[in-house]
């Protein structure tokens, strides 16, 4: 190549040069300012998974029951209920057991709550259960002056993301003549979703032959999304404290299935479909 063609060259690199440089110290300012300029101001939507979210709004209706079935039948408080009553959260590592069963003074997001919601809750989980069939129309709703609602914290101990938050509802029969006829006397009512895992109530069924338990069972389990219902084998006629029940089984959690009774007491006519023993 010539002297002259190369200082042609070379004046076509130089510009070259100064553009390559250029791009290189303006180029990547330049993106950001239009990257930015496309999202900001602008709702963006983007799907996140966290490590810290509460296992236990993820628990299916098998292992709720479940799990506040074995807290029921086994009650290890850490501490007296009375002061229990008036703490304000709860302390997972001073626990005992397996399972506990803890009174608690906040609703799932944390906010303090008040008996009324839990007794408003339960009024909307009896009427469904009347609805359906379960428990007979003739059942009054409750008010906050007869029924007192204490909030509970169902745990599995050692794994304590699971668990169930419960209001026990219970007729206050301490009242001068309390009048339990056509009344719910005691109830475990889902916190989250209003829905009644136990019941006692006093009815105008007057005899166990006229209480379907079958059916009163399959359609308490579809109400409670759990499968259907098996019948338990092997029953021990002294289990209960009446002659008037029955038992049935429902898949749990770790293979291991929960029982559930229908069972009636003659005389004062008590209907009860219960998860504890």
């Amino acid at each position: 190549m010539t002297k002259k063609n190369w200082e042609k060259l070379s004046l076509f690199l130089i510009p070259l040069a100064a553009i390559i440089v250029g791009l290189a110290v303006w180029g990547p300012e330049a993106l950001a300012r239009y990257r930015d300029k496309s999202i900001l101001n602008q709702i963006q939507a983007q799907e996140t998974h966290t490590g810290t979210e509460g296992y236990r709004y993820s628990l299916g209706a098998n292992e709720k029951v479940y799990i506040l079935s074995k807290c029921l039948n086994n009650q290890i408080l850490p501490e007296s209920e009375q002061n229990a009553m008036t703490r304000n959260g709860l302390d997972y590592e001073n626990l005992t057991g397996i399972y506990a069963f803890v009174a608690n003074k906040k609703d799932a997001s944390g906010q303090d709550v008040e008996e009324s919601a839990g007794i408003q809750l339960a009024n909307r989980g009896l009427a469904e259960l009347k609805e359906r069939g379960i428990l007979p129309e003739g059942i009054q709703e409750m008010t906050e002056d007869s029924y007192s609602a204490v909030l509970y914290s169902a745990i599995d101990v050692p794994d304590p993301q699971n668990n169930v938050l419960v209001w026990k509802i219970s007729l206050d029969t301490s009242l001068q003549n309390a009048n339990k006829e056509n009344r719910l006397l005691d109830a475990y009512v889902d916190a989250d979703t209003g829905k009644i895992y136990e019941f006692y109530a006093r009815t105008g069924i007057s005899s166990w032959e006229a209480v379907d338990a079958d059916g009163m069972v399959a359609a308490w389990a579809e109400y409670m999304e759990l499968g259907e219902p098996q019948e338990y084998g092997n029953i021990n006629p002294l289990s209960e404290n009446t002659p008037y029940f029955r038992k049935y089984t429902f898949s749990g959690m770790e293979k291991e299935d929960v029982v559930a009774t229908v069972g009636y007491y003659e005389g004062i006519n008590e209907l009860y479909l219960k998860i504890s023993k």
